[in-house]
């Protein structure tokens, strides 16, 4: 029988969605901004550069219990006192002023509440994969703003929310065939359905449809859309929310979001799908030449209306039963570090071999790629699933996400490597070592690190990794409060441990 888990009281709920929401932004206030000052057992003192205040928390990790020194006195915090603290703290660390990000810190601690609320009610998924893929409460670790949904009202979202435990159809439309616009191989989506003579079937994500509604109305009246009604067959949002995957048809559907979700409008760019095809047969051939058992999800091709060609765009992935080895399950990397029922990290006896049998599937196949393919995957923790056996021994990795993939020369080999090595050991690594070690005390996961990074020697990048003093980390909060646009990527240097 299903689990559900058991209703917090009104007060518990509170503290929990403080707790969640201040963790990340903590994170980032500790990385990005302040100084650290002293250190006595679990607790961590800082120095606050642009007030010159100290700020105390508990724990490395996930920092809790945000405390605040004045009048000779440590304050407790709660996330809205964080919050104004981190604006103040910015506004004159920066010299600028942000109305926007204060308001979205806030929208992400009342999803995070809202959430709790539901998961307490809700059966959690026997699938493990889908347990996995929908259980990260609390989201990016290091963004200031993890699990802000626009802004919007709780019943307008929460309905599609993966952390919700949510499973819908998605919406059925027949585009004209005079207005389709498609690339690559989107043959999945006409088993999807029956579209009616001279139109062609197109899938929906129903809260997009929602969002742009208004925008498709003359679509509608003249007949280039029509309302089919909900797909036979259930689908859930995986970690991404505008992915939903059908496990009948064994078929990921990424759709447009308009919807800001950590730093970018979810929207598929007309830029981005234009380049797909390009960089999806590179990441393919990549992932196919590389080390097996590692495999790549293909991003196949998508499908749209001209009029609309953004806002009704639909990307067919590959699912996942056709790329497992026998008998494995996949899992979601993040929800590995983060932790779900069933978390093997957590389970295994042998931590030490579990780590090594994760660093030989995740590793190799990224260094690969990109010394012999010139591929940069965006190998970061929710882009990359980690099939395990029996026994909970990963066994295989799988990679996704084209529209993340990056191309040398279309970026420069050094700019390629930062962003390979922010992913793959920064955002994803870091984050399942720190979880293992939490997890197992008195496991040191770096010498195997060092390891595993060490037999790729002959690519000149992975060698200096091993003795360079820092590592680059990305800076969400700046970014954020700076109005960076969403792709970009600013780093600050990270003491690295693989240095030994």
């Amino acid at each position: 029988m299903d689990r559900v888990d058991p209703m917090p009281t009104s007060d518990d709920a509170g503290r929990s969605a403080d707790a969640y929401a201040a963790a990340p932004l903590l994170n980032c206030l500790l990385r990005e901004v302040a100084r650290p000052h002293a250190r006595t057992g679990d607790l961590r003192e800082y120095r606050l550069p642009g007030s010159g205040r100290l700020l105390r928390v508990r724990g490395a990790r996930r920092p809790a219990d945000p405390e605040l020194r004045t009048d000779g006195r440590w304050h407790p915090l709660t996330h809205a006192d964080l919050v104004k603290l981190v604006a103040d703290e910015l506004r004159e660390d920066t010299g600028l002023a942000n109305d926007e990000l204060p308001v979205e810190m806030a929208d992400s601690r009342a999803a995070v509440a809202a959430l709790l609320a539901a998961r307490a009610r809700t059966p959690v998924p026997e699938d493990p994969y889908r347990r996995s893929e929908q259980s990260l409460v609390t989201g990016h670790p290091c963004h200031p703003a993890p699990k802000a949904r626009g802004g919007g009202p709780v019943t307008a979202w929460l309905p599609y929310a993966p952390e919700a435990h949510t499973s819908f159809p998605p919406v059925l439309l027949g585009v004209r065939e005079d207005t389709v616009v498609e690339e690559g191989d989107v043959r999945a989506l006409d088993a999807l359905g029956a579209a009616p003579p001279g139109y062609r079937l197109l899938p929906a994500h129903p809260w997009q449809l929602e969002l742009v509604g208004r925008d498709l109305a003359p679509a509608f009246a003249d007949g280039r859309l029509v309302r089919l009604g909900p797909a036979a067959f259930p689908a859930w949002p995986t970690a991404a929310i505008r992915t939903l995957y059908a496990p009948g048809p064994d078929l990921h559907l990424k759709f447009s979001l308009d919807v800001r979700i950590t730093n970018d409008i979810r929207r598929l760019w007309r830029h981005d799908l234009l380049k797909l095809r390009r960089t999806d047969a590179a990441a393919a051939a990549a992932l196919s030449a590389g080390p097996a058992p590692a495999a790549w999800l293909s991003d196949r091709g998508y499908r749209t209306a001209g009029f609309a060609f953004e806002e009704l765009a639909v990307v067919v992935r590959d699912g996942v039963r056709d790329h497992l080895v026998p008998g494995a399950t996949p899992l979601l990397a993040a929800a590995l570090a983060e932790g779900f029922a069933g978390n093997p990290l957590a389970a295994t006896a042998d931590p030490a071999a579990w780590w090594e049998a994760y660093l030989r599937q995740v590793v190799p196949p990224a260094l690969t790629a990109f010394a012999d393919h010139g591929v940069v995957l965006e190998a970061h923790l929710q882009n990359t699933l980690v099939a395990v056996d029996a026994a909970g021994t990963p066994v295989q990795a799988l990679f996704r996400d084209a529209e993340g993939v990056k191309l040398l020369p279309d970026v420069s080999r050094a700019a390629g490597w930062e962003r390979l090595v922010y992913c793959l050991v920064v955002n994803h690594l870091t984050e399942i070592a720190a979880a293992l070690a939490e997890h197992h005390p008195g496991l040191d996961p770096w010498p195997a690190a060092r390891r595993a990074l060490a037999r790729h020697r002959d690519l000149p990048e992975a060698a200096a990794l091993l003795t360079a003093p820092t590592l680059p980390g990305k800076t969400n909060l700046l970014l954020r409060w700076t109005g960076a646009d969403g792709a970009d990527a600013r780093y600050l240097p990270l003491p690295n441990p693989l240095a030994g």
